[in-house]
């Protein structure tokens, strides 16, 4: 063997991270958060605030770990903003000393009710990109996320959502779709619209009870689906979205915005859409081939599989920031078929499906339904996202025709009234 330093597949392609440094703690109680409960999983009385120590190896770590000249760091919680605006100058401080020649970017997940102008003059000065959490419209939103004594929190969400805009931050709202906001599509895109939003992303609530290992462990929700095995528990909660619904919903709303509002707002979901129609690899997870090479690292420097706190679980522990190297980890990750079963374990009706390239069995969280072949690990949103991918492609057989002409996307909205083909045709001739 070489005296080289070897490059591993996760040197070449990089790691993606997302720290949660204050855990689960949050200031509200979202009737369908699924993390806040993991509360259970830790020492009863721990302090959930990431020390100096963990902070310090975690982007030490992390920076010397990725081969990029990007590095993009991503603070969620529960609440992140709870550890208050000196943390995220520690924050800060200790990139700009590590950084070397690479480039630094940060983005944060909030509720948006702890943020001041203090706060936003702060993510200004450093480019913050921010996360909002908001569902819609003031009765749509405050049906699930409520403050502790149960009051509804729109109001604290809608101000903090004016000081971003106050101060000229980027910032894209999350909005979960419940089983209530599926039935109201149109309500909330034009709420959104109204308020001056210009990047959504519908966000699916889909969250099973958990079976009797879950409740043991205190839990009331289940873990990821095992793929290829049998799910015996597949009763949902009550607020958990009906698949056809959920597709219904984008249908409706995609069917305004390519309308009226192409080029001046941005939905993820029909930016993925569009990614996959033309055949690149999908920048979310949810519709990638494979998982595996991203990473959520917790309050207390554990490292577990996958960048989203779905699988923050004892099971998928990889490691400890503190002694352990992330590309071992994320190694380990690759090497435990955890990432590639994704792709693997897709049942046959998937495999043959004609949107496969665009769904890609979608989240394995949410594969736990068998399909008419009796296969195990069909995707509960199957239907939803089979209705909203075959519904859309006439108009992404268009976006790509103005594409390759080298015309913006925006010309979609005169080629639906139909001479605009036309003059393309002649164009591309």
């Amino acid at each position: 063997m070489s005296a080289e330093k070897r490059t591993t597949d996760s040197e070449a392609q990089g790691i993606h991270m997302v720290a949660k440094p204050i855990g689960p703690v949050c200031n509200l109680n979202c009737e369908y958060c699924f993390y806040l409960e993991k509360l259970a999983l830790f020492d009863p009385g721990e302090s959930y605030r990431m020390s100096n120590d963990v902070l310090a190896a975690f982007i030490a770590n992390y920076i010397a770990s990725q081969p990029t000249r990007v590095v993009e760091f991503v603070w969620q919680g529960g609440e992140p903003t709870l550890l208050g605006i000196d943390f995220f100058k520690k924050v800060v401080e200790l990139q700009n000393s590590l950084s070397g020649l690479k480039t630094i970017v940060n983005s944060i997940q909030t509720n948006g009710t702890l943020l001041t102008d203090e706060w936003c003059s702060f993510l200004k000065k450093h480019h913050f990109m921010v996360g909002l959490s908001l569902d819609g419209p003031r009765e749509i939103h405050d049906r699930y996320r409520r403050d502790r004594k149960g009051s509804g929190t729109f109001d604290q969400v809608m101000r903090g959502l004016k000081l971003l805009q106050k101060h000229k931050i980027d910032y894209n709202i999350l909005a979960s779709v419940a089983r209530e906001t599926a039935n109201r599509p149109l309500d909330v895109y034009r709420f959104f619209k109204h308020e001056g939003v210009e990047f959504i992303q519908f966000a699916p609530i889909v969250e099973r009870l958990a079976d009797q290992t879950g409740k043991d462990l205190g839990l009331r929700f289940a873990g990821p689906a095992l793929l290829n095995q049998e799910e015996k528990q597949t009763e949902l909660t009550p607020w958990s979205v009906v698949a056809e619904e959920y597709g219904d919903f984008l249908i409706a709303i995609y069917e305004e915005w390519v309308r009226h509002d192409v080029g001046k707002i941005f939905v993820m979901n029909f930016e993925w859409a569009l990614n996959a129609w033309i055949g690149n690899p999908s920048p979310v997870c949810i519709h990638s081939r494979q998982c595996g090479r991203s990473l959520v690292i917790e309050h207390n420097g554990d490292v577990y599989v996958y960048a989203c706190d779905h699988c923050v679980y004892p099971q998928h522990r990889l490691g400890n920031i503190v002694s352990g190297s992330l590309i071992e980890m994320c190694d380990k990750s690759l090497g435990s078929g955890f990432g590639t079963s994704k792709e693997s374990a897709l049942p046959k009706l998937c495999r043959e499906c004609e949107v496969l390239a665009a769904c890609q069995g979608g989240c394995p969280k949410h594969r736990f339904l068998r399909t008419y072949y009796n296969e195990p690990g069909l995707q509960y949103l199957c239907n939803g996202y089979l209705n909203f991918f075959l519904h859309i492609r006439k108009y992404l057989r268009a976006l790509t025709q103005l594409l390759e002409n080298g015309l913006p996307a925006s010309y979609i909205m005169k080629a639906i009234e139909g001479p605009l083909v036309i003059k393309l045709d002649k164009h591309k001739n």
